[in-house]
Formats: structure tokens, C-alpha cells, sequence
């Protein structure tokens, strides 16, 4: 098929956790280890960051469960006050971490989620916005064709830098 059988990566570590949740996808009857595992075969593109805010919005209802992030969890500056909660990542920056800890609540590593979860039992599987980085707003219909939405490649902001024709129906049409 054309899915991954295997990460890319030569991390040991990230090796090390396909091969223990490969042994759990296979000896546990759960969807859970599964989709873990195909997670961690993954790019690093299909991976995409979940913020503290948008976690302490998803698991606002979720208390008693453990967040788990095949992916990073990215400190949120516009997040006043951190909620207690519980979660389990690849990896947690040094200032999310240093506030989910300051919160009360705790950080595992996914193989500390395996020894304390080995069905994914008490958890809620979690991922960031795919189409959140800057690339994605250059896809799609050229820029300057009619009903494009598409961010052109521009060296500048400036005046000068493509605002003029098909910008502007001042200056002879506007798409």
C-alpha cells in the first residue's frame, strides 16, 4: 500500500517507541496503539504542533483524560491561565512544559503512557492543524487569476511589489 510501514527517520528514540507500539498494535485488540503507530510513521509535515491553547480548549470537557500528541505541544503566550490537564507528546517545548507543570498537571513521554495506558484506556487522541503552515496559503489557482485566493510569492509588502494591474480598479482591473 502506499501508507508507511516505517518511519523515515533514524532517531533511536522515535525507533525505540515504533517498536513498542508496534508490539502493542499487534497484542492489544485496541484501534488506539494503531493509530499511534501510524502516527509515528509519519513526516515531520503530517505531524503538525498543537498549541496550549487550542489543547486547554479540546480537553476542557476531558478532565480526567490524558491529551495524547503524536507531535509537539508549543507554548501559547495569548493563554493567560493554564488549566490542569494531563498529556502525552513526542515532544513539549521548555515554556509548555514549565507552564503545564506550574498548572498542576503532568507531562508523559508516549512510552510512560504506554506502561500507564497500554490500551489507550482514560485517553483522547489529539492533532494539530494540518494546513496551518505558511506554504499551504501559496497552493491552490495562481495568484492574479480570476477568484484566486492564493498568496503570490512576492519579494516585498511594499507599494511597488505587485499592486498594481489586477490588484487595483484603478489601474485597470481588479480580480
Amino acid at each position: 500500500s502506499k501508507n508507511r510501514s516505517a518511519p523515515v527517520s533514524d532517531n533511536v528514540y522515535l525507533l525505540l517507541l515504533v517498536k513498542l507500539y508496534r508490539y502493542l498494535a499487534r497484542r492489544t485488540d485496541s484501534n488506539f496503539n494503531k493509530v499511534v503507530l501510524k502516527r509515528l510513521y509519519m513526516s515531520r509535515v503530517n505531524r503538525p504542533p498543537v498549541s496550549l491553547s487550542r489543547l486547554a480548549s479540546l480537553t476542557k470537557n476531558a478532565t480526567a483524560k490524558t491529551a495524547v500528541i503524536v507531535g509537539t505541544i508549543t507554548d501559547d503566550e495569548r493563554l493567560d491561565v493554564v488549566p490542569k490537564m494531563s498529556v502525552a507528546a513526542l515532544r513539549v517545548t521548555k515554556g509548555a512544559r514549565a507552564r503545564i507543570l506550574n498548572a498542576g498537571g503532568e507531562v508523559l513521554t508516549l512510552d510512560q503512557l504506554a506502561q500507564r495506558a497500554p490500551t489507550g484506556s482514560n485517553c483522547v487522541l489529539l492533532r494539530g492543524e494540518r494546513n496551518a503552515r505558511e506554504a499551504v496559503k501559496h497552493f491552490g489557482k495562481g495568484p492574479g487569476t480570476p477568484g484566486s485566493s492564493t498568496k503570490p510569492y512576492v519579494r516585498s509588502k511594499g507599494r511597488k511589489f505587485e499592486r498594481a494591474r489586477g490588484r487595483r480598479a484603478s489601474r485597470g482591473f481588479k480580480n
